[in-house]
């Protein structure tokens, strides 16, 4: 068995597989909602989502609250319990959440792609591949140059990334997937 192959099988069930994850989880716990990480805790995940140890290329690991959230209160009178705050699942999905936080604290930075390295009974943490479009490693690189064109600008607020894309439905084509394209919005919303 190679080594990528023996990491997926660890991470499959790390709670009981992996001896460092309690560990991991207590220092975390410690840290800043969004830290800048040395290298990726899962190097077998993060190099088949793209990711190179070369210059311009960083992770950052983002923790999130599990559970849904709240709404913005409504600034005219009514009863309490019709104000409707609370039990509201997002839209979004709790990852691509996370791309975007991560995407605000670093603004010179592109989002790549990002996936869950933890989870306790609170919080969630996501690591985020991000990348520096103005180093000449990067647009020399051929899997990398296309995100330094103005096409890729933004591309985590436009749910251009992988968990963007799951969440706007576009992993499905033909039969049934007719009011997602070519947006949710442009077909009033039906789609989701």
């Amino acid at each position: 068995m190679g080594l990528y192959k023996f990491m997926q099988k660890i991470w499959k069930n790390p709670k009981r597989d992996n001896p460092y994850y309690r560990e991991h989880l207590i220092e975390w716990r410690k840290e800043d909602a969004i830290v800048r990480a040395e290298k990726p805790t899962r190097v077998d995940k993060a190099r088949s989502l793209g990711y190179k140890a070369k210059p311009g290329v960083t992770i950052a690991r983002v923790r999130i609250t599990k559970g849904g959230r709240k709404r913005e209160s409504p600034h005219m009178g009514r009863k309490p319990g019709s104000s409707g705050l609370n039990k509201y699942s997002t839209k979004k999905s709790l990852q691509s959440i996370c791309e975007e936080r991560a995407q605000r604290k670093f603004k010179n930075l592109n989002v790549l792609n990002s996936y869950e390295v933890g989870d306790d009974g609170k919080n969630k943490w996501y690591e985020v591949i991000l990348i520096d479009t103005n180093i000449p490693q990067i647009f020399s690189d051929k899997d990398y140059s296309r995100l330094c064109t103005n096409v890729h600008r933004g591309r985590v607020f436009r749910g251009l990334t992988s968990a963007g894309k799951k969440g706007r439905g576009l992993r499905n084509k033909g039969y049934g997937a007719e009011k997602i394209r070519p947006s949710i919005r442009a077909k009033g919303g039906i789609g989701k």
